[in-house]
């Protein structure tokens, strides 16, 4: 049995993840539905049968299927397994008389996305396909995003992102790579700036030897010293034997310093020294060591500004600065954020053993409205909080300037969760209540003493 006609215009203009599937065996039904979800803006195309139904959908998949379940042949709940196989995020609504109501509770258990009982307003059957829909195309968002991502990974691991500004980067650090001079990387806090030191490595000659990391800030002055340059045992109190410094461990490769700025002024000197030299003079020697390695350096302020202060030295700076590589802001790339995100929480939950949960549409709204501070460092940890299923400490209403006291802290957490539920569920109180597990009027209550209104969320 072939499709009904559509009124509509021809559905093949049509986006096809926007249609919808209507099936009836009783003429009457199918009318009336079709008209009610027309006059209501959507696309529709209607069968008497799951037979037909489903050879349409297997061959261009609809947005949404709705479906009695009481059907001729292969009937509803048989109809919903053979969608399944097809493609198991596709939403499927059942619609059952009374005595069928259990069966259409443990299909949604199976899957179902929802089940309306005869008799039903058609209200209620547009606000099921309308939230159905919203549900599609988040889920096929969502494959898209994954596709982009293994195609971003496949091309390179090391910058995934599409923007402009991550394309404009990757091409400057692989020329500046071959180049084999020395670089300043400045970028502001977690924006990656080893990642880009590391990348310099790998696409140089130098990637067969070893890449040396030193954080500058991390260590006291009292050791930077010996860590840098090294020395001979019995140079200094304590020094019961021989260290090889991290400039000369780095003999061939790269040698990477991180926050550059926080370096004592006194070994400032000494650094400028082996840059114009390549030479090192461990501590306790006076024996000059040749050194053919390539110089990272990495900071997160302005060094021109602080040479002009006094507190970092002129001349070295203009030795590091050869070629200068700024990374961008996270806040600068936002067409970067989903794909990174979605690659950090893939790999966040893989380390905890979970599955990755979906992408919400409060996540979405999350991840484009947030100016992200703490740049990639910080998304990362925010995938990793998402993984873990803390999506009400994941997605913050905002960070409080002052202290919160425990009542206020609950009640910023509770329109959060609340706003996040009216988000998924369209605006539909009475689906955000059952997703809460509260009574309907707890939630209106609530509702409005926190001055939500379940309309700006449909």
């Amino acid at each position: 049995m072939s499709s009904e006609p559509n009124s509509l215009s021809d559905p093949g203009s049509h986006d096809p993840s926007e249609r919808i599937v209507f099936i009836d065996d009783e003429e009457d039904v199918r009318r009336a539905n079709r008209q009610s979800l027309e006059l209501d803006g959507f696309r529709v195309e209607t069968f008497a049968a799951a037979e037909p139904a489903l050879a349409a959908i297997r061959a261009e998949p609809p947005g949404v299927v709705v479906t009695d379940v009481r059907l001729p042949g292969l009937d509803g709940r048989a109809l919903f397994e053979r969608i399944r196989a097809v493609d198991p995020d596709l939403p499927v609504i059942l619609i059952t008389g009374h005595g069928d109501i259990s069966m259409a509770v443990a299909a949604m258990r199976s899957g179902a996305y929802d089940f309306l009982a005869k008799p039903y307003p058609a209200e209620a059957l547009m606000g099921s396909v309308r939230r159905a829909l919203d549900h599609r195309r988040l889920v096929l968002e969502n494959r898209r995003l994954n596709a982009r991502l293994d195609a971003a990974i496949e091309e390179d691991p090391a910058f995934l992102g599409i923007s402009p500004e991550i394309v404009a980067l990757r091409r400057l650090v692989r020329d500046v790579a071959g180049a084999d001079v020395d670089v300043l990387v400045l970028g502001e806090t977690g924006s990656g700036k080893e990642v880009v030191a590391n990348a310099l490595h790998r696409w140089s000659r130098r990637a067969s030897k070893n890449f040396v990391a030193m954080n500058c800030g991390a260590l006291p002055d009292s050791v930077v010293e010996s860590e840098l340059f090294g020395h001979e045992a019995g140079a200094f109190t304590g020094a019961l034997k021989r260290r090889v410094g991290r400039i000369e461990h780095a003999q061939g490769g790269t040698l990477f310093l991180d926050e550059i700025e926080s370096m004592p002024l006194a070994l400032q000197v000494k650094l400028l020294r082996v840059l114009q030299e390549r030479v090192v003079e461990p501590l306790g020697t006076n024996e000059r060591r040749p050194v053919d390695m390539r110089v990272v350096s990495a900071t997160k302020v302005d060094l021109g500004q602080e040479a002009a202060a006094g507190t970092f030295r002129d001349d070295l700076y203009h030795r590091l600065n050869v070629v200068t590589i700024a990374i961008p802001p996270l806040r600068e790339r936002r067409e970067d954020i989903l794909l990174l995100f979605q690659h950090f929480l893939t790999r966040a939950a893989a380390r905890f053993g979970r599955e990755a949960p979906p992408v919400t549409a409060a996540m979405r709204d999350h991840l484009q409205r947030h100016s992200w501070p703490g740049n990639v460092r910080e998304l990362d940890h925010f995938a990793e909080r998402c993984a873990l299923g803390l999506t009400g400490q994941a997605v913050p209403e905002a960070s409080p300037a002052t202290a919160l006291s425990l009542s206020e802290q609950v009640e910023r957490f509770e329109r959060g969760l609340i706003r996040e539920e009216l988000i998924m569920a369209g605006g539909d109180v009475r689906l955000a209540a059952e997703s809460l597990g509260v009574p309907r009027k707890t939630l209106y209550d609530k509702i409005a003493r926190y001055g939500l209104a379940p309309t700006d969320f449909r």
